[in-house]
């Protein structure tokens, strides 16, 4: 091992944010890289984020929206296939047209999606600018952390990558602004979506005039330009080493892929998963990635409004002003990763994260089912009080309407709504026909209008937690994954590995996203954040036995240690007395 000691286990420690600050004070062309490239993180966060606000404006002027909850999934998660897709053909795009170019087409895709959705005329237009918008993410996802990753310092690698995560954190937290910003302006969701086009642009400019990876340029023969983009990057008298290392690993994955031939691109992917240490690494890549979204994070990315209504906020701007929060505390989360992922590791920092997140969401679970239990009952002299017709036709013909809570009233039907009493919002009151009629009447009165969730004493508990929820994903499970997949794989599969990996992803997050709002019906808020607690036990369980520890590890000191496998024992191996220039024992 050429650096064990310079670049390895030796100097992680001090691998954190505070040398990723003082290295990039000296060598500012190594933040313009990461931050360029990041650009692709804010707007993969902003499509995330905006669409939940979006979504509360598109129910209004659509009212096919509003009454078929499939409609939102699918105008939800249109934008996930289309990830799916663009990260499987990204992951070919990496190794054979290069990083830049890839996040120049993601740019492109973006901005087509961005203008399509903005002069939709119907839902199903919103739906085909989501899926361009979906096919830029899904390349951004992966494209953008490779690239930061490639072409960092080894010191600094995992605290720039996190820039990536940050700026997806950070698009979120732009978006919210953004839709408070247009609440009030004509075209409200027109204005939400159509500015994402807006940074796709500042970025394809901006990587005009950004080189490509070095490592995928060494590795295409074009040592001179590689040489050139590593001398601005590194000292001077690291910047041979550098070369030797990126020698060394690329003649010895010539020399095999040589004895196998080159082929199709589901020839390579036979070839990757014929090797060992791309499928050990490809386990830990897609157990990290499938963990993240199963543990529900984009339940609250992408209907983070319409939980805040389920827990009893009936107001649009309210909800929106409330998911600010949250979105904000996950751009926070992500300075702590840029702080600690290098000091700590990125193992132990997933497996607290997941600890936190199956607390958190098993106490949500319990404050939802109060929210539920302690629903306002009905009131049939105030149901009736609008008139012999206003009345919910589900409510009037119900045998046990007696029974009947302001829960009962939202969940029987999809054209039923409350309205509460004038007098004390927690007092009986009114299950009423959805119409716009009698949600003018309602407010009229100065009653309150719920449609999603009822009036309660214990639904601000539902926001306090979902911020915990997101302080305890964000820092961890929200940006370690990608770093992992940027560090897992042999520089010969690493688009390979990271496209089948963001794949997995992006799959993940589709099957959330297009269930949520069907889980919430059938199992109701509690039972489905109880479910998404359980998967988050099967994620912790699969970390615990498949994922390694990279920090501080060259690429090639990760395939080394992935050549001799991983248990999870040997992360808890010392050295004890040991010099410092010994090899560790993995």
């Amino acid at each position: 091992m050429i650096k064990m000691v310079e670049g390895g286990i030796s100097k992680a420690g001090k691998t954190e944010f505070t040398e990723c600050w003082r290295t990039t004070w000296k060598t500012p062309y190594i933040m313009r890289l990461a931050l360029s490239a990041g650009i692709g993180g804010l707007l993969f966060g902003y499509d995330t984020g905006v669409i939940s606000g979006a979504l509360l404006y598109i129910r209004d002027d659509f009212k096919a929206v509003d009454k078929k909850t499939w409609l939102q999934e699918t105008i939800v998660s249109m934008a996930v296939a289309g990830a799916i897709i663009g990260a499987a053909f990204g992951g070919w795009l990496n190794d054979k047209l290069g990083r830049k170019i890839s996040i120049l087409l993601a740019d492109i895709l973006f901005f087509i999606g961005a203008i399509i959705m903005s002069v939709s005329p119907a839902p199903w237009m919103i739906i085909v600018g989501r899926i361009f918008v979906g096919l830029g993410v899904g390349m951004a996802s992966m494209t953008a952390p490779l690239y930061i990753s490639e072409a960092s310092p080894h010191r600094i690698r995992g605290a720039l990558v996190s820039t990536n995560g940050f700026l997806i954190t950070g698009g979120q937290f732009l978006s919210y602004l953004i839709n408070l910003a247009f609440t009030h302006t004509k075209g409200t969701w027109r204005w939400m979506l159509g500015v994402a086009g807006v940074p796709a642009v500042v970025q394809f400019i901006l990587m005009l005039s950004l080189p490509e990876s070095p490592r995928w340029l060494y590795r295409k023969g074009k040592v001179d330009e590689a040489r050139s983009i590593l001398e601005k990057i590194y000292p001077h008298d690291e910047v041979e080493d550098e070369m030797q290392a990126l020698k060394s690993s690329v003649d010895e994955e010539k020399a095999l892929e040589g004895s196998v031939g080159d082929g199709s691109l589901l020839s390579k992917v036979r070839q990757a998963l014929s090797y060992p240490v791309f499928r050990r690494g490809l386990y830990a890549g897609i157990t990290v990635q499938v963990a993240q979204q199963f543990v529900g994070i984009n339940t609250v990315m992408y209907y983070s409004p319409t939980i805040i209504q389920f827990a009893g906020f009936a107001s649009n701007r309210t909800a929106l002003a409330l998911s600010l929060v949250t979105s904000g505390l996950n751009a926070v989360g992500s300075l702590v990763s840029m702080c600690f992922v290098d000091r700590y590791g990125r193992r132990r920092l997933m497996m607290i994260s997941m600890i936190g997140i199956i607390t958190c969401l098993v106490v949500l679970s319990v404050v939802f089912f109060q929210v539920s239990a302690t629903a306002p009952p009905i009131g049939k002299a105030e149901s009736a009080r609008f008139g012999g017709n206003s009345t919910c036709f589900d409510y009037t013909h119900a045998p046990d309407a007696s029974s009947w809570n302001c829960m009962q009233c939202l969940q029987k039907a999809s054209d039923c709504a409350f309205c509460s009493n004038g007098a004390n919002r927690f007092s009986p009151g009114a299950c009423v026909a959805l119409n716009d009629d009698l949600k003018r009447s309602c407010g009229e009165e100065r009653r309150t209008w719920y449609t999603k969730g009822c009036p309660s004493k214990v639904g601000f508990l539902a926001v306090v937690l979902l911020g915990l929820y997101i302080i305890m994903y964000s820092p961890g499970m929200g940006t370690v994954p990608w770093i992992v997949n940027s560090e897992i794989y042999p520089l010969r599969y690493r688009g390979i590995g990271g496209g089948i990996a963001a794949v997995s992803n992006w799959t993940s997050n589709l099957i959330v996203s297009e269930t949520f709002l069907t889980l919430t019906e059938t199992l109701g808020s509690a039972g489905t954040f109880l479910l998404f607690a359980g998967f988050s036990l099967v994620g912790l369980v699969f970390i615990f036995f498949l994922v390694p520890e990279t920090k501080g590890l060259q690429f090639e000191e990760v395939e080394k240690m992935l050549e001799k496998g991983f248990t999870p024992c040997s992360c808890f191996t010392k050295k004890k007395g040991g010099s410092k220039d010994e090899e560790p024992s993995y």
